[in-house]
């Protein structure tokens, strides 16, 4: 592990908040460039629309489940060592994800390289641990949606970098994000502080750090164990249609990478709105559980519109009227992380990451899988839109259990305070 400078050396935990923030920028932006062009890239090894939607699956699928093995065995190594040594880990991880792919002459190598990538990157998870360190319980749906507006400003500025160079040139998005992954690697060492004091560190425990025991400890977290398979129901659409945006929007649109690299970096600015200028005010006015709901219920209508959608237009309509769900995963990611114990911040935020990552893993699988089936549908066609009716059943039934779980809550609360 590199060696770290003491906690909050530098400008104390406000200065750290902005190191953060940056690191975790620059770190969406080199996801954000790869984006547009990683299933064209893909469709260069493949011969039919059938085998690029398949095989790009293949590859999604090889990154999320090296990330669902990674996640939790870096959030407890952060736990030990720091936050800034396991970062650098991911720094390192995504410049190699980058470069590899960039020189890959075969589908095997692709996969290959996207699960040596995913088993060495857990930047977000680790990044939300470091603001959990540095945040009080009480303002961390806040600054975990300020952490989200960098992600956002990051799809804005990647993507349409993304389709920009990726009409030059396919390889030349990842050559640029493995140079940015080089730049964060190099800030990482030399400027972002540690967060976690060695008072609060605890040991690795190899049966803590694996996903399943990770897994379990969420769901025994008091008070939100349900509220797991919200965010697991909600993560799962959600990379369904991540996981299939290009690919749609190519089928039924004729899309290339610079109209899909414009539609992304719209999602980041509605990201960048709701999450860095709107959410602090929301909160003041609206409980973080409320917010969480109406961001689902937003969602749910938003995928089913996505898939019914005729024209072009309508698609960057549909993403701004869907601000709202662009604040869900801050605010149930607040209440998880206050719910769990200040020494544990690394493995618990690990253990959502590494949820997500299983829900990464059955995502391209069945979102490729369903729209394998329809690739055949000419352009325009209705049948197109299958994984994002899907994904809005999927979404629906969240909203329900999320809506249960919140009424439960209050009632439990209600009968504490009357005993």
């Amino acid at each position: 592990m590199p060696t770290d400078p003491p906690a909050m050396a530098v400008g104390g935990r406000t200065a750290a908040m902005r190191f953060i923030m940056i690191a975790v920028l620059i770190d969406m932006m080199s996801i954000g460039l790869m984006i547009p062009v990683l299933p064209h890239l893909v469709g260069q090894f493949t011969h039919s629309q059938a085998d690029q939607a398949f095989w790009f699956g293949a590859v999604s699928f090889a990154f999320g489940i090296a990330n669902f093995f990674g996640s939790p065995i870096l959030g407890a190594l952060s736990d030990r060592f720091g936050r800034r040594p396991v970062l650098l880990i991911g720094f390192s991880g995504l410049a190699f994800n980058f470069f590899m792919t960039a020189a890959a002459t075969s589908l095997w190598m692709l996969v290959f390289v996207r699960l040596i990538g995913g088993g060495m990157q857990a930047n977000i998870a680790v990044a939300n641990a470091y603001v959990a360190d540095i945040t009080p319980a009480a303002d961390r749906a806040r600054r975990f949606g300020l952490l989200g507006a960098m992600m956002g400003l990051g799809f804005i500025l990647g993507p349409a970098l993304g389709g920009i160079l990726g009409d030059l040139d396919l390889r030349l998005p990842f050559v640029a994000s493995g140079s940015l992954a080089v730049v964060n690697w190099i800030y990482g060492y030399f400027v972002l502080p540690e967060s976690l004091p060695g008072d609060r560190r605890t040991p690795f425990a190899w049966r803590k750090a694996n996903p399943v025991s990770a897994l379990r400890g969420l769901v025994d977290l008091r008070g939100v164990g349900p509220l797991i398979a919200v965010i697991a129901l909600s993560t799962l659409s959600q990379f369904m249609l991540h996981s299939t945006w290009v690919l749609y929007t190519t089928f039924k649109f004729g899309w290339g990478p610079r109209e899909t690299g414009w539609s992304l970096m719209v999602v980041g600015a509605v990201s960048v709105v709701m999450q860095g200028v709107l959410l602090k005010h929301i909160l003041r006015r609206i409980s973080p559980q409320r917010l969480a709901v109406i961001g689902l219920c937003s969602a749910s209508i938003a995928y089913f519109a996505y898939g019914l959608a005729t024209e072009p237009w309508m698609l960057f309509l549909i993403i701004v009227l869907n601000m709202p769900s662009a604040a869900t995963g801050s605010t149930l990611q607040s209440i998880v992380s206050s719910a769990a114990g200040e020494k544990i911040q690394g493995r618990t935020l690990g253990a959502v990451s590494s949820l997500n990552s299983m829900m990464a893993v059955l995502a391209p699988v069945a979102g490729a899988g369903m729209l394998t089936l329809v690739s055949h549908a000419p352009l325009g066609d209705m049948r197109l839109g299958l994984p994002f009716f899907v994904s809005g059943l999927i979404q629906l039934i969240a909203l329900c259990l999320g809506v249960w779980h919140f009424q439960r809550q209050r009632r439990l609360e209600a009968d504490i305070s009357t005993v």
